[in-house]
């Protein structure tokens, strides 16, 4: 399989942008064709195709069938849309609020080739970049150093300087795009699926090391890791059980439940300071979870990229993982039979989860944290809505924010990404 790569003479580094901070069309000088001027506030006939969130999850992106939209979370509104007469984007990842955006075409007015990435300079009003395919992309994710593109079967690892490729890694059928990056300037962590059934491949380049964990006996179907790429948590096509690992040596360090059925996980989200874990899935339930996992170790001085969290301390990449009990919030939910543990079956010892928030099941949902026990949630049916879980008594948590971002009814749900 090959790729023809095209590449501008001049890439400018990712800049924080004033751009994406207002509503507007192509300017004039791009390649794209505009909508008339009166088209941009009417979403009839306009599709959702994909939705995903950036990566502090301060905001979120949506590939529409006639361009894109840029969603600020807190508070909630359109920061920016790209509407074209053209075609749609099936996938677009945003690089925090920087300037650059990965953009693969999707929908039925592909003009847009979803075999095609183009890598959209925002403040120099161009494509910088190109990489073409003989198979459809499924996949792209960004960092301030390296622009990833997933395949089926094959992930490139390029450098974000001057476009060349420098990794090239097989993976089993990964129909879905899988794969995660770390975002600290200290850690260069990748995860995608490995070779085999269940496997995940995690790649530290900077320690020149990969490991490979048997995670779980079903295919992978969702995963993510921290910012710092040492915590890796996964899900299989079976959908019953969330397991958190150390990325370093591949050790589990915990293993929650979101049910018995078999169910699609569309979204795995950690907390900031890796006290909670968030689930969506096709049953209609956002599921949060009480970690007993922290990092830590003896390297403080990592700083989250662009984003304010709360405190956390982090660990030297040759620091191992512990796992602690925290005791100022509650614990998931346990079997009565739990104190059988070891006795009987073992789902009887398994943790529930600590809040729980239902939703229609109409939809795709993605879900990840927001500021003070928040849970934001994005649907494929246009929706965002926030919550509020007790993070002491747990139960069902409550609906403090509900907007209907697309108004169109149409909506053919496709691609979801965490």
């Amino acid at each position: 399989m090959s790729s023809r790569i095209s590449t501008s003479s001049s890439i400018h580094p990712p800049m924080g942008i004033a751009s994406l901070e207002s509503q507007q069309s192509w300017p004039s000088s791009t390649p794209f064709s505009q909508p008339e001027p009166g088209d941009y506030d009417d979403d009839n006939g306009t599709e959702l195709l994909s939705v995903s969130w950036n990566q502090d999850y301060g905001c979120f992106a949506v590939g529409t069938s006639n361009g894109f939209r840029i969603y600020n979370c807190d508070p909630f509104k359109e920061t920016f849309r790209r509407d074209l007469k053209s075609g749609g984007f099936g996938i677009v990842e945003m690089l925090f609020r920087s300037n650059i955006l990965a953009l693969v075409g999707g929908g039925a007015n592909m003009q847009y080739p979803p075999n095609k990435v183009m890598i959209w300079d925002d403040h120099q009003s161009r494509c910088v970049g190109e990489y073409a395919y003989r198979s459809n992309v499924r996949g792209v994710k960004l960092r301030r150093d390296r622009i990833v593109i997933v395949l089926e079967h094959k992930i490139y690892v390029y450098d974000f300087t001057d476009l060349k490729l420098l990794h090239q890694i097989e993976t089993q059928s990964n129909p879905k795009g899988l794969c995660c990056l770390s975002h600290h300037s200290s850690t260069s962590v990748l995860a995608c699926p490995g070779l085999r059934r269940g496997e995940v491949r995690v790649e530290h380049f900077g320690l020149k090391m990969t490991k490979v964990i048997s995670a779980h006996d079903s295919q992978i179907s969702c995963m993510t890791m921290t910012l710092d790429g040492l915590l890796l948590a996964t899900a299989s096509t079976k959908g019953t059980l969330i397991r958190i690992f150390n990325t370093m040596d591949g050790t589990q360090l915990q293993e929650v439940r979101r049910g018995l059925d078999r169910a699609e996980i569309y979204s795995i989200a950690l907390s900031t300071n890796v006290q909670w874990l968030v689930v969506s899935s096709d049953k209609g339930t956002v599921h949060v979870f009480r970690l007993r996992v922290r990092v830590g170790g003896e390297d403080a001085s990592f700083q989250l990229p662009a984003v304010q969290a709360p405190e956390m301390v982090h660990q030297n990449s040759s620091t191992p993982v512990d796992a602690l009990i925290s005791p100022n919030t509650g614990a998931n939910n346990n079997s009565s039979l739990y104190f059988m543990r070891g006795v009987l079956p073992k789902y009887f010892s398994s943790e529930w989860s600590f809040a729980q928030f239902h939703l229609p099941e109409v939809t795709r949902y993605i879900a990840a944290f927001g500021s003070q026990n928040t849970v934001m949630i994005v649907g494929m049916d246009g929706s965002f809505c926030r919550c509020t879980f007790d993070p002491v008594n747990g139960g069902q948590m409550f609906q403090t924010e509900y907007v209907r971002f697309l108004k169109a009814d149409r909506h053919q749900p496709q691609s979801v990404t965490s």
